[in-house]
């Protein structure tokens, strides 16, 4: 926990931090206070350093200097020259420094935001701390917009939070703060190289010693957990484990519905490698009594419906004597794993169709004739709706709430002080800023931020988090992420064959059966489950009332939702259940007064 408060108005820039507590910093115009088992605090006369995580250096000689001198040696460093400093380190981390003398402060998170800050800028007054609920601003009050953004993404992305006028920090990203102003700096973007052709052999070797030393780098000899869903990631990170000789257990999650249960392969990796495996088939009654501690456990919103298996799998582990855990997100996201990029290149194709050819005749005759309403050609009209559709703009056709209509789903007067197109602006900024040409690595950039950043590491960190452990994610090493960058496109996406490269390479590593597995995850039978349980159906019933009653939901919209929607589809509405009721577990936990 990192939180406080600087008033530029009436920082005492003559004062200095030797003799201070720096758990507890109360100095005029200045009140920081921080956990001093997470975060290490060090202190040069007028300046402070708070370091959470535990980074490595990619600048060797900045390495060498701590190694010798301590942290305290290179505050300075830090303090005149943040963007040259930050980049000289890699893994998990999130600094704040302080210069009494110069009255400035700093912010920094890592590439993927896993120690992150939220911050309030209120006149010459900065508030700020690590979790949104904990930024001691001078006001605060749930914001509508956040609210939207949550139902929209299933998680509120920076820079946005819950709260109204309190940002977070975006992934690789610094703020520097002053008596005239607060800026926000991106220290680190990626930049895809993408060369046309490579030597495979050597490029599969590299990989593999990459993900090699990743694994090993974060071992001790102590037994450790492992995430195993049975997919290629999580099984590529247990069979290193394993290869490694360190004392390893794999624990998978298990449903028993069809279409969402992967324990199969889970087994198969296990038995593979040749490590300990805890399977767990998780129930209803599993989640009727974890659903209010996880969903309230999180410093805002989060609607992962992965995080209840990924809570059980931490707990499991925590409570075999482990403290630390292995999770094999990234991946997909590095190597082009998730299906959507698949689906994404077929509608590129359109582009390569003629001009003359789409205008005077495709659509023409397909989208405004009766032709266009016969069973086949209402399937090529959808495709060329959604090819002359631009990304990211495209993306918000799937969207669930666009798909439901939002004033169906919304109240007129929630609406009316929201921007509902605020989402895609989001994704458009990102989405034109990526250095990258290939469609592909276009798409893994815009993942990197909404799939990654805001939304499957918070959900492996929080849960984790809540039962008392540390992840690892190796397959996000800032080498391994950077030799990504460096793959030809087609070693992601050949053709439309998914993360071509990942499997080639590994594919006398893995079992064949995992290699040509589809993809599944963790994710949850929720919907069916609601229909046939009463704890679970007067939870979801009793949480997504407290959005009727805050004027988010409509009450007919809800009520057809249990009666006619869920009923008739419930892996497809079931999301939005689950969705509604983590954010009314939410909003009742940490906000009351607002109903």
């Amino acid at each position: 926990m990192i939180r406080g408060f600087i008033d530029f108005d009436t920082l005492d820039r003559n004062q200095n931090f030797d003799r201070l507590d720096l758990r507890d910093i109360s100095l005029p115009g200045l009140q920081l206070q921080h956990d001093g088992t997470r975060v290490a605090a060090f202190a040069n006369g007028a300046q402070l350093m708070l370091l959470q995580g535990e980074p490595r250096f990619r600048d060797a000689a900045l390495g060498r200097r701590v190694a010798q001198d301590g942290w305290t040696a290179v505050i300075a460093q830090l303090c005149e020259a943040p963007d040259a400093f930050i980049a000289g380190l890699e893994g998990r981390f999130a600094l704040l420094w302080i210069d009494l003398a110069k009255g400035r402060l700093g912010l920094a998170s890592d590439r993927f935001n896993t120690y992150g800050f939220c911050y309030a800028s209120e006149g010459r007054r900065l508030s700020f701390a690590d979790k949104a609920n904990e930024v001691p601003a001078l006001r605060r009050e749930i914001d509508r917009q956040g609210v939207f953004d949550y139902l929209y993404f299933h998680a509120i992305p920076a820079p946005g939070t819950i709260f109204k006028d309190i940002f977070r920090l975006e992934p690789g990203s610094r703020l520097n703060a002053d008596k005239e102003r607060t800026q926000l700096v991106a220290w680190w973007q990626p930049r895809f190289e993408e060369p046309a052709s490579a030597d495979f052999a050597s490029s599969a070797t590299t990989f593999k010693t990459l993900i090699k030393s990743a694994v090993e780098r974060e071992l001790d000899g102590a037994s450790v957990g492992a995430f195993l869903s049975g997919g290629t990631d999580s099984s590529t990170v247990v069979g290193m484990l394993a290869k490694s000789g360190n004392p390893v257990t794999a624990y998978s999650i298990g449903f028993e519905a069809e279409g969402y249960d992967e324990m199969e392969f889970a087994k198969i990796a296990a038995k593979h490698f040749g490590v300990k495996h805890v399977p767990y088939y998780i129930t209803s009654d599993d989640l009727v009594a974890n659903i209010p501690s996880v969903a309230t456990s999180y410093d805002q919103p989060f609607g992962n419906s992965s995080v209840l298996p990924a809570y059980l799998c931490a707990k499991l582990a925590h409570d075999d004597g482990h403290r630390k855990m292995f999770a094999g997100d990234g991946g997909d996201e590095l190597f082009g794993g998730n299906t959507r990029y698949a689906k994404q290149r077929v509608f590129g194709y359109y582009e390569n169709v003629p001009g003359l050819i789409k205008s005077a005749l495709l659509e023409p005759v397909i989208m405004q004739t009766p032709l266009g309403k016969l069973p086949l050609m209402r399937k090529a009209a959808s495709y060329i709706e959604q090819a002359t559709t631009p990304l990211p703009e495209r993306t918000a056709q799937y969207n669930l709430i666009y798909r439901l209509g939002m004033d169906n789903v919304f109240p007129k007067d929630f609406l009316a002080g929201v921007d509902t197109d605020a989402p895609v602006k989001l994704q458009r900024r990102v989405w034109q800023n990526t250095t990258a040409h290939a469609l592909v690595n276009k798409m893994l950039n815009f993942d990197w931020r909404f799939t990654l950043a805001d939304n499957d590491l918070p959900k492996v960190i929080g849960s984790t988090r809540l039962a008392g452990m540390n992840v690892i994610f190796p397959l996000l090493d800032d080498a391994l992420l950077d030799f990504s960058l460096q793959l030809p496109p087609e070693y992601k996406l050949k053709g439309l064959q998914l993360r071509w490269f990942f499997k080639e390479a590994l594919k006398d590593f893995l079992p064949p059966e995992i290699i040509t597995k589809k993809k599944q995850g963790f994710g949850l039978p929720y919907g069916h489950w609601v229909l046939k349980h009463k704890g679970l159906d007067k939870l979801a019933r009793e949480s997504l009332d407290v959005l009727v009653e805050r004027n988010i939901l409509r009450k007919d919209f809800v009520s057809e939702l249990f009666s006619t929607h869920l009923p008739a589809y419930p892996g497809y509405y079931g999301e939005m259940v689950w969705i509604s009721m983590m954010l009314g577990q939410w909003l009742d936990k940490h906000a009351p007064a607002s109903r």
